[in-house]
C-alpha cells in the first residue's frame, strides 16, 4: 500500500509535526513544554480536549517563519514516504503571526519556499487552506479570513474552520466564510466528528461548505447521507484519527465503507498523524484489512480526492496523470 500514489486533503501542518522535532525545537529555545510526551516519546493525551491543549502547547514552539520552513520539509518527507503525491494542509494565521497580515505573509513565504524544495526533492505538491480556529471565536475568525483573502491565489486555495466543534454554531462564522468565498477561496468545515449530523447539515446550509472535514457522524441520519451524496459534498475522512480518539471502537465499525456504498464521495487522510500514530500507508493498510479494499478501490478514492482538491486545473491534471499511470 505504501507504493500506491495517494492524495491527502485533510492534514493539519502543526499537528503533523514529529514529536522529536517539537522536543528538539523546545530544547533549542529553552522552552518548558513538559507533560506533553509519553514514556515512548510520543504525544500524550487522554481525550479530545486534552489533545487540543497538547496540540497548542506543541505549536507554541513554532515561533518564527524559519521554524515553519523546517516543519514543512519534515512533514512532507514523511508524507512522500507514504506515497502521497499531493497534499492540502490546514494553516492557521493564529499560530503564524497572530493573524497580522504582514506577519502572516512572512510565515507563508517560508512555508511556500519549503514546499517548493520538497516538490523538487520528493515530487510531492502542497497547497494551503487557511483555517480559523472555532474555539477562538468568530471575531478572531474574521481576522483569519482577512489574512486568507489577502493571500488567496494559486497556492492558498481554500478556507476552513477547525477546532472544538461544539464551540458556537456554524452560522456564527458566516461573515468569515462570505469573505473567503468573495476572495475566490473554496470552503471546507470540520463537522460531524464530535457533534452529530446537524453539525454537518448546518455547515453545508449556513456556510456553503463543499467539503466536510470528517463528517462521519452523518451516518446517523440516512436523509443527510442521501443529501450529501446528491449535492456531491465530499467527506475528508480520517479513520485512524476517529479510532484513536474513541469515536469508533475499531476499523471494522468505522462508517467510511458504509458511506461510500451509499454513494457518498469519501477521501482518506491522516488529520494529525503523529498524534494518532498513523501515516497514509497505515491508513490504507488498515482499511484494506477491515473492508477488503484492493488497489482499484484505493486508486478510485485517490481520483475522487484529486477531483475534490481545491487546486487549479493544471495541477489537478498533473495529479490525475500520475494516478492514471499507476493504474495502467
Amino acid at each position: 500500500m505504501t507504493l500506491l500514489p495517494k492524495v491527502e486533503l485533510h492534514l493539519h501542518l502543526e499537528g503533523a509535526a514529529p514529536p522529536a522535532f517539537i522536543r528538539d525545537l523546545a530544547g533549542q529555545k529553552h522552552m518548558d513544554i513538559g507533560g506533553i510526551f509519553d514514556e515512548r516519546g510520543g504525544y500524550a493525551f487522554r481525550d479530545f480536549r486534552q489533545f487540543l491543549k497538547v496540540y497548542e502547547t506543541a505549536t507554541s514552539t513554532l515561533t518564527r517563519p524559519e521554524d515553519y520552513h523546517r516543519l514543512v520539509l519534515a512533514v512532507l518527507a514523511e508524507s512522500a514516504a507514504s506515497g502521497v503525491i499531493y497534499s492540502e494542509s490546514f494553516l492557521s494565521p493564529d499560530f503564524c503571526g497572530g493573524r497580522d497580515v504582514s506577519a502572516w505573509r512572512e510565515y507563508l513565504h517560508a512555508i511556500r519556499e519549503a514546499a517548493d524544495l520538497a516538490e523538487k526533492r520528493d515530487g510531492i505538491i502542497l497547497r494551503g487552506i487557511v483555517t480559523a480556529i472555532r474555539h477562538f471565536g468568530p471575531q478572531k475568525a474574521r481576522e483569519t479570513a482577512l489574512c486568507a483573502a489577502e493571500t488567496a491565489g494559486e497556492w492558498i486555495v481554500g478556507f476552513g474552520l477547525a477546532g472544538d466543534e461544539k464551540s458556537g454554531k456554524p452560522k456564527d462564522f458566516q461573515w468569515s466564510f462570505d469573505a473567503a468565498r468573495e476572495a475566490g477561496l473554496r470552503l471546507t468545515v470540520h463537522a460531524g466528528e464530535w457533534d452529530g449530523p446537524d453539525s454537518v447539515r448546518n455547515a453545508i446550509k449556513d456556510l456553503g461548505a463543499e467539503r466536510i472535514g470528517h463528517g462521519v457522524r452523518a451516518i446517523e441520519d440516512t436523509a443527510l447521507v442521501d443529501e450529501i451524496a446528491e449535492k456531491d459534498v465530499v467527506l475528508e475522512v480520517c479513520p485512524g484519527s476517529n479510532i484513536a480518539l474513541g469515536i469508533y471502537p475499531d476499523w471494522r465499525r468505522h462508517p467510511i465503507c458504509a458511506l461510500r456504498e451509499r454513494g457518498v464521495k469519501v477521501t482518506v487522510s491522516t488529520d494529525d498523524p503523529p498524534f494518532f500514530r498513523t501515516t497514509m500507508a497505515r491508513e490504507y493498510h488498515h482499511l484494506a484489512a477491515a473492508f477488503g479494499w484492493d488497489s482499484d478501490a484505493f486508486i478510485d478514492i485517490a481520483k475522487t480526492s484529486a477531483d475534490a482538491a481545491f487546486c487549479d486545473t493544471a495541477t489537478r491534471d498533473n495529479i490525475k496523470r500520475k494516478l492514471e499511470s499507476s493504474d495502467a
